[in-house]
């Protein structure tokens, strides 16, 4: 082999390594992240995690319920739409938030204009250091901070932090539980339940029925007759969970006959009919809970009326 063969066959080597790495990057930045493979980006400990699927929603017929949420009559809220032509109800398709101790973190599909949302973030007092973006919030302790993974996906965290973001650059574990089929699911960690701190009023008995559990997940379904919630947790031994879901059936009657003393009936539009429907069952380490959700009551906890 010349001298001038070997030249050629090392730039053939190195053109092809180079082409290698740039079809790699291509394929990183525009594969697929699935609700699993973003939850895994998120900080999850002792975190209330909720997604939300938009494109399922709207199709499972709940776009006005959607559209009737009270965010859009915040002023900020306006003004950011106006200036980067970007509208929830509208351009997001997905989105995984994770309520941690030290912020909020979300991963939000959708379609951005990423030069106009750079203009809004350096005319409201941030900056943008290549695509990550920084800028100050309405409190100390609510900073911003956002970046592309890819063209559709945006990483923001809302933090005392102004780097928070950046924690969603590394991959955690594998999520120690199935991720629900579901179009809305939220996921409750044991320590929430513990505390029994900001509970809606009524659901504090449940509450302490659910502290042996070990993982606990919240999901809604759409149905022939409307939505149902369903319910899926986690325990550490078979007989906790049969002890669980005894607790819970015993609570759900307990709330019924309260109502019944009172001389009134659960109102299908509020907690009290959702805390009376439910049926649970129990089958090895995990415990089942079933709620049928009517419509109304949807109006009423999105704000709707």
């Amino acid at each position: 082999m010349t001298p001038k063969t070997r030249a050629w066959l090392l730039i053939l080597l190195i053109s092809a390594l180079c082409g290698l790495t740039l079809g790699g990057a291509f394929w990183y930045r525009s594969r697929a992240f699935t609700p699993a493979a973003m939850l895994r980006r998120l900080p999850t400990d002792d975190a209330v995690v909720l997604y939300l699927d938009f494109v399922r929603l709207r199709s499972a017929g709940i776009q006005t319920l959607l559209e009737s949420i009270k965010v859009g009559e915040d002023p900020e809220y306006q003004s950011f739409v106006r200036n980067t032509d970007f509208d929830w109800k509208q351009d997001l398709d997905a989105a995984v938030v994770a309520f941690a101790p030290k912020g909020k973190y979300m991963l939000l599909k959708g379609r951005f204009d990423w030069k106009s949302l750079r203009n809004y973030v350096q005319s409201n007092g941030g900056r943008c250091n290549n695509s990550f973006c920084k800028l100050p919030g309405s409190a100390p302790e609510r900073r911003i901070s956002f970046f592309p993974m890819q063209s559709n996906l945006m990483a923001m965290a809302v933090s005392d932090d102004d780097s928070a973001a950046e924690r969603m650059n590394t991959v955690g574990p594998n999520p120690d539980s199935g991720i629900p089929d579901a179009p809305l699911w939220l996921s409750i960690p044991p320590s929430l339940v513990k505390s029994g701190q900001t509970l809606p009023p009524g659901t504090q008995m449940f509450a302490r029925s659910l502290e042996r559990a070990q993982n606990i997940t919240l999901a809604v379904v759409s149905e022939r007759e409307g939505f149902a919630a369903k319910l899926d947790v986690r325990c550490a031994t078979s007989t906790d969970a049969t002890i669980m879901a005894g607790e819970l059936t015993k609570i759900t009657a307990l709330v019924r006959e309260m109502i019944q003393r009172e001389h009134q009936t659960p109102n299908p539009a509020d907690l009290s009919g959702f805390l009376t429907s439910g049926a649970f069952r129990s089958q090895s380490t995990r415990v089942f809970g079933y709620w049928p959700i009517p419509r109304a009551l949807l109006e009423n906890l999105l704000g709707g009326n």
